[in-house]
Formats: C-alpha cells, sequence, structure tokens
C-alpha cells in the first residue's frame, strides 16, 4: 500500500494518519504545498490519497493563497476516483472532495474547535465501516464549513453543531469533516498558529481553549480512525486488480 499526502499547512499533518501507515509498513509520499511540492503527476502507484485541511476553502483563489490550487487539487481527487484509488478528505479535503463530485461546499451552522461527540446516522449505524464506533463517539473538530452532498452520498455522521461530519461519497470515498486524526503534537502547533482565533471565540460554546485542547482524549478517536482506515484499506484490496 501506497499512502500519498497533500498537507496544505505545516499545523495540519497527517498526524495518526501517519501513525497507522507507519505501524503497518506502507510507503508514504507527501505533497507538502506550504512548502512548494507539487502535486502528483501520476495516481499509478497511490492506492489511498488523503487530502487533509487548511484554513483555505475550495473558493480560495491562488492570488489569495498562492500555495493553495483548489482546482488541481480537485483535478487529483478526481484521478484518483477514476483510477479506483481509495480517498480519504479531512474538514478541507472532504470539502473539495464534494466540489471534485459537483456538490458545492457549505457554512456549517456553527464554528467548532475542540473536542465534541458525533453520533451515527440509521446509515452510519448500518455501515460496517462504523461499527465499531458505537452509536456516539467523541473526535476533534476546528472548522467553520462542511462539505456539499452529492445524490450518491450518505451522511454517516452529525453533531450538533454541524450536520455532516462524515460522508461517504462512494465505496471508497469518505469526507471527514471532524479531525480524527489529532494527537498532542498537532494539537499544540494549532494552538500556537490559532491564539488570536481562539481569543476572539472563547465565549462560543463549541470552542474550547487551549487548557481544554490539551486535556483532551485524542488516543480513543485515533484507535477509531486506525480501526476504519484498516477497513478501508482491506476493502480496497479486495477490489483491486491482482
Amino acid at each position: 500500500m501506497h499512502i500519498h499526502f497533500v498537507v496544505h499547512e505545516v499545523f495540519e499533518g497527517p498526524g495518526a494518519f501517519r501513525t497507522w501507515a507507519e505501524s503497518n509498513g506502507y510507503s508514504i509520499g507527501y505533497s507538502k504545498v506550504y512548502a512548494g511540492e507539487e502535486l502528483p503527476h501520476s495516481v499509478e502507484k497511490i492506492d489511498l490519497l488523503i487530502v487533509l485541511g487548511g484554513p483555505q476553502d475550495p473558493s480560495t483563489t491562488t492570488e489569495m493563497c498562492s500555495h493553495f490550487d483548489a482546482a488541481a487539487e480537485i483535478a487529483l481527487i478526481n484521478k484518483c476516483i477514476e483510477s479506483d484509488k481509495a480517498v480519504i478528505g479531512v474538514c478541507l479535503g472532504a470539502q473539495l472532495i464534494g466540489e471534485a463530485l459537483g456538490a458545492r461546499y457549505d457554512h456549517s451552522p456553527e464554528k467548532e474547535i475542540g473536542c465534541f461527540p458525533i453520533t451515527l446516522t440509521d446509515e452510519g449505524k448500518n455501515s460496517e465501516m462504523f461499527s465499531h464506533f458505537g452509536t456516539t463517539s467523541v473526535v476533534g473538530h476546528w472548522h467553520n464549513d462542511m462539505p456539499g452532498l452529492t445524490e450518491r452520498s450518505k451522511v454517516m455522521a452529525y453533531s450538533e453543531g454541524c450536520p455532516r461530519q462524515i460522508v461517504e461519497y462512494q465505496d471508497l470515498v469518505y469526507g471527514f469533516q471532524c479531525h480524527m486524526e489529532f494527537n498532542r503534537e498537532l494539537i499544540e502547533l494549532l494552538i500556537k498558529h490559532s491564539e488570536a482565533e481562539l481569543s476572539e471565540n472563547n465565549n462560543h460554546r463549541f470552542v474550547q481553549q487551549p487548557e481544554q485542547l490539551r486535556n483532551n482524549d485524542y488516543v480513543t478517536m485515533n484507535n477509531n480512525l486506525f480501526s476504519f482506515l484498516d477497513k478501508l484499506t482491506h476493502r480496497y484490496l479486495q477490489k483491486k486488480p491482482h
């Protein structure tokens, strides 16, 4: 298995995704676009594409952020989907998957920063991919927006602040508005980068402050993510031509 990450900012890295990939001995590639690295020209060697989050949104232009090319990332996502690769989008990445499949992203009803529970929908409860989650599960959040929905997509989980937390777009294509990859290293980077944002939203009901962020349990959500990824890669390998 070869995992390729699209990384938009140093403070929104792969976190627990990388832990999982390394623990399984999978090969890993990166497009750290914030450092000027290019997106892959070919998807032939990619098995799982993971497009991570960032402060941008799908409507952010290269004039607004020179290192973020939404059109190029959408083209890469489409190329992977058309080639029957597994694709995961996180936060911004989830919104880009929706855009790639013709669904416009939208603003979330609430800003969410911190760890809050998500609840499985009936679709989620009936999905083997999420059978290990339990009806509710506490996960990480750091967003203002949410992914769009296509006619084929199914919402697997929602939160009190956002109705689209996990979306199944196709059999091997998933959007996570939530951040199950958060670990203590990423949280410290995010806190350092977001001091002003946290201070400005200190009275918001779904925004935690640094002390709360540092005290959250990230191990349980990481383990739930690992089990999901194991199931996804198993499904992918079953479908992959030998």
